[in-house]
């Protein structure tokens, strides 16, 4: 529109120096040729409008919304309307205490009392995106602010609605997951009122008190010391079973031995092993005597 102002003006203009009296009245009508020109180039270009990708246009003329959007690409519109581009891809919110990392600066993190009266600190994180033909409601209801109207405030309220369900060490370990999908489902209620599309909540984090965390730590620390002596006495007991094996099978030998062995197999073995003392390249065997034990001389 500023060309069409700006034709307006020498158009104007024109018209006022066409006057006889003046010395330059010869050139009023090139310059009303020219702001002619002008004012036709603005008024083609207000009624070419190009929308990018993953966005959609509301328009608006005079205050009051339409109800069509535009779509990617170019679009031909009244050259009067005002159009107001929404993002329609997905879109994150943030809060963290973790400074610069949120939308916020500082400590951003959600602080929330629990079902044991526990303040916890939750860090937080939304992805969710405009439904893009609920584009002009927004904008007519909402507003283009709509991440600190809407977006903020009700994740914030919801979180801190739920919490209380649930005592301190439940919400940071066992519950979490639970919680994470009640307050999804409740939030992506309350978008979608407000055409919004909630696609994920990211809880990235769960802050307990000091104290909290030091108990957690020495339950933890007294489960791992139980599991390694349980370890221990497994190993033990397997290895006095082992132990046990092992006597009652040298038990039942020596009962073999005691009960199933004669003279003369006693006689044989012995005889056995006489040989291959004799045959032994380290040593000379001398037998003395038939009946009893022999006796063996080494000549080394």
């Amino acid at each position: 529109m500023f060309l069409v102002i700006i034709g307006v003006v020498i158009v104007v203009a024109g018209f006022a120096i066409n006057t006889p009296a003046l010395q330059f009245s010869r050139f009023a009508r090139p310059v009303k040729t020219v702001g002619a020109i002008l004012i036709a180039l603005g008024l083609l270009s207000a009624c070419v409008v190009q929308i990018d990708a993953g966005k959609v246009g509301v328009q608006s003329l005079f205050g009051k919304v339409q109800n069509g959007i535009l779509t990617s690409g170019l679009n031909v519109v009244n050259p009067f309307v005002d159009v107001r581009e929404f993002d329609t891809k997905t879109q994150e919110y943030t809060m963290s205490a973790i400074h610069n990392e949120g939308e916020k600066e500082g400590d951003d993190a959600i602080r929330v009392l629990s079902a044991d009266g526990l303040e916890i600190g939750i860090d937080l994180t939304v992805l969710y995106r405009v439904e893009a033909e609920k584009a002009p409601n927004i904008l007519q209801k909402i507003g283009i602010d709509y991440k600190s109207k809407i977006i903020r405030p009700i994740t914030r309220t919801r979180i801190r609605d739920n919490a209380v369900y649930y005592d301190a060490v439940s919400l940071y370990s066992t519950k979490r997951n639970e919680f994470q999908q009640r307050i999804s489902k409740e939030i992506s209620e309350d978008f979608a009122k407000r055409g919004f599309v909630l696609e994920q909540i990211l809880v990235r984090n769960i802050d307990l008190p000091k104290s909290v965390k030091q108990t957690i730590e020495s339950k933890i620390n007294a489960e791992q010391e139980a599991q390694k002596m349980q370890f221990v006495l497994q190993k033990e007991k397997q290895e006095a079973e082992r132990k046990r094996v092992e006597a009652q099978g040298i038990a039942d030998y020596q009962k073999i031995l005691s009960t199933g062995l004669s003279d003369k197999q006693l006689q044989y073995e012995m005889i056995k092993a006489q040989k291959e003392i004799a045959t032994s390249p380290n040593a000379k065997v001398i037998i003395m005597g038939n009946k009893s034990t022999p006796v063996i001389l080494n000549d080394k």
